[in-house]
């Protein structure tokens, strides 16, 4: 139930970012989820793509730093407090959440939701425990036919 998410340091000047998705699609790589975090001198685009090890190796080779990280893809409720449920169950077991972000796609009266948590291994036990729908690399891969 881990998914592999691609980081990458991107600088911020004008067109970079362009650069890096440009070298993704003419590889063939597709973006299913993504965030950015800036600063005054650079970013940090965090996302998980359908072959992060081939995007990871193939932004090294056009200059790009790159590595790889495990989060969790945990579906919610389209409704006022489904992100609290989730993240309540976390708190009560004293898991902290590092950051999130959302996927681009998701299904029909649900949101699907990135989570980046400090023990990713007991957040995933604790979580199924709870009957909460939790993705695995392959469901992300194929999002476009998320229905």
């Amino acid at each position: 139930m881990l998914i592999k998410q691609m980081s990458v340091f991107v600088e911020n000047t004008t067109g970079r970012l362009a650069e890096l998705t440009r070298v993704l699609a003419n590889d063939g790589i597709d973006i299913k989820a993504s965030c950015i975090a800036d600063t005054v001198d650079f970013g940090i685009l965090r996302c998980i793509v359908d072959d992060p090890e081939e995007a990871t190796k193939v932004l090294k080779e056009n200059g790009f730093t790159a590595s790889i990280t495990e989060v969790i893809a945990v579906e919610l409720e389209d409704r006022p407090g489904g992100f609290a449920d989730v993240l309540e169950i976390l708190a009560k077991e004293k898991i902290g959440v590092d950051y999130i972000y959302s996927t681009i796609r998701s299904k029909e009266g649900a949101a699907i939701i990135v989570l980046k948590v400090e023990d990713p291994k007991k957040a995933i036990d604790i979580l199924l425990a709870h009957d909460v729908k939790l993705y695995k690399m392959e469901e992300i891969s194929n999002m476009s036919h998320v229905k």
